[in-house]
């Protein structure tokens, strides 16, 4: 996708870009030739490049409105305009609803559902007064469209999310599009701690009809097409990319007698 959609003078941020999904997602759009600043708390190991270019890391706690605040306006100031926001930070703890606690459970939903609100409305200040206005793009995941047993915060969250983004694409219309991903199971450098080693991470991704987990280029990839003029007519949209989703458990524990 990246190799076909010229971003060229465009500037994109990734919240929670510098590594997994997030630093796919940035890699994506530096092949597509964006400029791309990602942020985080901490800086990344090591900078995220792609074909030979180099994004840029601020630090920022996406959960602190100020600070996200102070962020889109320095975006604003050294580069002029913002034409993409891609609101990935987020994530949670694998805990049964019941061990950990309402303080637990608001911040979940504060990570993954009041920060992408926050730095949306920011990214909105200035997409809105520029010509061209802009693209935001929500990271979903299915956890937000079916029952999320020990990540029911999450999930609650990102059902949230996939509606705000409808909302906001009536609200910003025409100026502004915003449109959600809805992730399944990503490989990243952390995949070994949710499914185990090679094997483990091999027998998930036969559970998914395309026989395997995405790469996070594969996040990337779509996040670049909603980015570019040829989505220009996509907004409030949910774009599935689960690789076909997961079989229904009924169908393996039937028994049919013929």
């Amino acid at each position: 996708m990246a190799a076909i959609t010229d971003l060229s003078g465009s500037v994109a941020v990734v919240t929670g870009g510098t590594r997994g999904v997030g630093a796919g997602i940035s890699r994506a759009l530096l092949e597509a030739g964006a400029q791309v600043v990602t942020c985080a708390r901490r800086p990344p190991d090591k900078p995220v490049e792609a074909a030979g270019r180099t994004a840029r890391f601020l630090p920022v706690d996406v959960r602190d409105p100020a600070a996200i605040g102070g962020f889109f306006e320095q975006v604003r100031s050294d580069y002029g305009r913002l034409d993409t926001l891609v609101n990935n930070a987020g994530g949670t703890p694998f805990r049964m609803l019941d061990e950990g606690g309402a303080e637990h459970h608001s911040r979940v939903v504060g990570l993954n559902l009041v920060a992408p609100l926050t730095a949306s409305l920011a990214a909105f200040e200035v997409m809105h007064r520029q010509s061209g206005g802009g693209s935001i793009v929500m990271v979903g995941s299915v956890s937000g469209t079916r029952p999320s047993p020990g990540t029911a915060a999450y999930g609650a969250a990102k059902a949230g999310l996939e509606n705000l983004a409808r909302s906001m694409a009536v609200e910003w219309a025409p100026r502004v599009r915003v449109n959600t991903l809805v992730l399944g199971m990503v490989r990243t450098e952390l995949s070994h701690l949710h499914y185990g080693d090679e094997n483990g991470i091999a027998a998930v991704g036969r559970t998914v009809p395309l026989g395997r987990l995405a790469d996070p280029a594969d996040i990337g990839d779509a996040c670049v097409f909603l980015a570019s003029d040829r989505a220009a007519y996509i907004s409030g949209a949910a774009l599935h990319v689960h690789g076909g989703g997961e079989r229904p458990a009924f169908l393996d524990a039937a028994t049919v007698n013929n």
